[in-house]
């Protein structure tokens, strides 16, 4: 799969994900009303289908997934909650992205070049 589409799904279920998480948060704190819980379970069910769009192993997905997520709930909360990200917070970011990449394509990357030589 593309490196950009590959993002972009794990960007869409990572949404999908903190949505079905926020809207819960929203009634239990918040006091909102607990209708909130219909959309949530639908995005949650949203989000566990995004995931077997993937197309690597599911544990691989997972992995590298948890790398994406942590990138967008910085977004999140800079963009909802309205906290911007620290310096170090970009930094762990970069880490977990760095990661990502080498989960995701490390063991092709590696097949590739081994089956040249």
């Amino acid at each position: 799969m593309e490196i950009f589409k590959l993002f972009a799904l794990f960007f869409i279920t990572a949404i999908a994900e903190i949505i079905g998480c926020y809207l819960p948060y929203l009634w239990l704190k918040q006091g909102h009303s607990i209708l909130l819980l219909i959309p949530a379970a639908l995005s949650l069910a949203l989000f566990a289908w995004l995931l077997t769009l993937h197309p690597q192993a599911a544990g691989r997905v997972y992995a590298a997934y948890g790398g994406v997520y942590i990138s967008v709930a910085l977004l999140w909360l800079w963009a909802v909650d309205s906290i911007r990200p620290t310096t170090t917070d970009w930094v762990g970011v970069s880490f977990c992205l760095v990661g990502v990449g080498i989960i995701m394509f490390g063991s092709e990357t590696v097949k590739t070049v081994l089956s040249e030589y």
